[in-house]
């Protein structure tokens, strides 16, 4: 059975993914790290679902969902590095945004839903949606308030969707695809 993840996309990557016109089109990679400046993937494998949120304004959106193909290095990431100021994954510039030059930076292939910012989270869904870690204790996620989210902490990292708040999370996206 597949899991399904979490990861927060900051303003700035949310920006720059506009700025860089990716709105509408479908990731086909994204990017993990050891260091904090990028989520690390860990737990993470082929087949399971990874949910890209962005909140604004204490609204939580659904910007993409991508399911995980692998991790490995293929021709479409272009040539590795050969110095230091080379770019990591030139065959993927157009979605560095999502951390290509992050340090430590390894391409993650994907299989995702476009990228869009109008996909928000009912409110009611928030104070249900909970997370567990490896070693099964849940939690839910702290500082929602009448259907808002106040403070984003909870959501900052990579963690693994609760089966039930994965299927709600499905179904979110699901409905914003049929419209």
């Amino acid at each position: 059975m597949s899991d399904a993840f979490t990861v927060l996309w900051t303003h700035d990557t949310c920006r720059a993914l506009r700025k860089a016109g990716r709105v509408g089109e479908r990731p086909p990679v994204a990017f993990s790290g050891l260091h904090s400046s990028l989520p690390a993937w860990i737990g993470a494998a082929p087949g399971d679902d990874v949910y890209a949120l962005h909140v604004n304004r204490c609204e939580v959106f659904v910007v993409s969902r991508m399911r995980m193909l692998d991790i490995e290095r293929h021709d479409c990431c272009g040539a590795a590095p050969a110095a230091w100021d080379d770019p990591a994954y030139p065959g993927h510039g157009d979605w560095s945004a999502l951390g290509a030059g992050g340090c430590g930076a390894m391409a993650v292939h994907v299989d995702a839903t476009p990228v869009r910012f109008d996909v928000p989270i009912p409110g009611d869904l928030l104070s249900r949606l909970t997370w567990r870690n490896a070693r099964g204790r849940t939690r839910g996620l702290k500082y929602v308030v009448d259907g808002r989210l106040e403070r984003s902490v909870s959501l900052q990292g990579f963690y693994r969707l609760t089966p039930e708040s994965a299927d709600e999370l499905a179904a979110v996206v699901e409905g914003a695809v049929r419209v």
